[in-house]
């Protein structure tokens, strides 16, 4: 099956707001076994929206459209693909009482109950995240129709457990995929290092770069999941066995994540000692549900005062060292475990730049310590010889942080081949 994506909106054109709905739907798309050929963004714009969703119709087997199911005037998607796919729209009742009760009202204004309004015939989609239902329905000549609403907030629940479910049904194979996350190894010395193994066409294997890390995705496709799974396994664990302890999870899709499962699991609790990320490695362990049970305290302390006053940074190592070296990241880490009787301790202190950097301390340059209250682990990142962006070296240090609190949870050496490290 061969399919595309129609997301509406000028908002979406003019890139006020960021185009998340269709990746959403391509991944969904992908899990299925569903080829998507095109994907493509339309204003609020009548015409131009039926030429569009013509055009698809008449190559694709599958059209998903995001977006321009609500209930103000530029929401012209029900309308415009009904039309363009010969079928009339009719009042779906119980889509209106859903609505009459969303809103605890008898009787809804005409601008909200229009969005009850759905093709003849349709497969009625709910909205469990708001008003506007979704629906799916088959075109004049055979094209398979999906609308979804726009906010991704509901359009991804109604796609995975209203139109996946229906859309699976038609599918002869399931594709089933894993995702293996992997710290301190970049996409190129990985690949090299996959490269016997990307050749093989079910299961296959394939790379992709993320901020700081990389990702190896197994995918395979059998009649059904449960051998579609059995056929990843073994292509996983050669993966694993190549890689070592530089794969940090299969399917849990951040460090932060995977530190919050461990410290739960092992009842331990962690405060964060943050200079150059600014809170940064706080934020990401706590956008985790859970994280308040281990997360106990994060304290930024930019200023050289605020580290000897609420860290314990001693006068002299500031003086003697500055506030970015070795010593200062140490003293940092060992500091928040004593003030927050935490089990573990971060400290960071670094220049993300752009300015601020020296010839001896360039930007780039950030030390990051691990403390346990006994021992205590420095790692020092360098600048790798190009410019980045103050996001990235902030984005990468709180990584990095967290892939030795991973790894001290885990057992494993603290401290890694990627880095310049010095132990206590």
């Amino acid at each position: 099956m061969n399919a595309e994506i129609i997301s509406v909106g000028t908002e979406l054109l003019l890139g006020q707001v960021v185009n998340t709905d269709a990746a959403i739907v391509a991944q969904a798309l992908s899990g299925l076994g569903i080829n998507l050929l095109y994907s493509a963004v339309v204003g609020d714009n009548a015409d131009r929206l039926r030429c569009a969703v013509e055009t698809a119709i008449s190559r694709s087997d599958l059209l998903i459209m995001t977006g321009g199911l609500g209930p103000t005037t530029d929401d012209l998607t029900k309308e415009t693909v009904a039309a363009a796919a010969g079928k009339k729209l009719a009042l779906h009742e119980e889509s209106l009482r859903r609505i009459e009760n969303y809103f605890n009202e008898k009787h809804v204004s005409e601008n909200q109950a229009k969005q009850a309004w759905l093709p003849e015939g349709c497969t009625v989609l709910q909205n469990d995240n708001g008003t506007a239902p979704g629906c799916a329905f088959q075109a004049e000549n055979g094209c398979t129709i999906i609308m979804l609403p726009g906010p991704p907030s509901e359009l991804a629940p109604m796609l995975h457990n209203y139109a996946v479910p229906y859309l699976a049904k038609g599918q002869e194979s399931v594709i089933v995929s894993h995702n293996i996350h992997i710290y301190g190894r970049g996409e190129a010395p990985v690949a090299q290092m996959m490269d016997d193994l990307m050749d093989g066409e079910n299961p296959t294997l394939a790379p992709y770069a993320k901020e700081g890390e990389c990702l190896l995705r197994v995918t395979a496709k059998a009649p059904d999941a449960k051998t579609a799974d059995e056929m990843c396994q073994p292509l996983i664990s050669e993966i694993r066995r190549r890689l070592g302890d530089f794969v940090y999870s299969l399917d849990i899709g951040s460090l932060e994540e995977l530190v919050v499962q461990e410290l739960l699991k092992q009842g331990k609790k962690l405060a964060c000692a943050e200079s150059c990320t600014g809170g940064l490695l706080s934020k990401r362990l706590t956008d985790i549900p859970g994280s308040s049970a281990v997360f106990d305290m994060g304290c930024v302390t930019y200023a050289n005062a605020a580290k000897e006053a609420l860290l314990g940074v001693p006068h002299d190592i500031l003086e003697r060292h500055g506030a970015v070296s070795e010593e200062t990241a140490r003293a940092m880490a060992e500091g928040i475990v004593k003030a927050s009787g935490s089990d573990l301790g971060v400290g960071i202190t670094g220049i993300a730049g752009p300015e601020g950097g020296t010839a001896e301390k360039p930007v780039g340059l950030i030390y990051i310590a691990l403390s346990d209250g006994k021992d205590t682990w420095v790692t020092k990142r360098s600048p790798i010889g190009r410019t980045k962006s103050r996001e990235w070296h902030r984005h990468c240090a709180a990584s990095q942080a967290l892939d030795m609190v991973r790894r001290y949870l885990c057992g494993m050496p603290v401290v890694a081949d990627y880095a310049n490290t010095k132990q206590k």
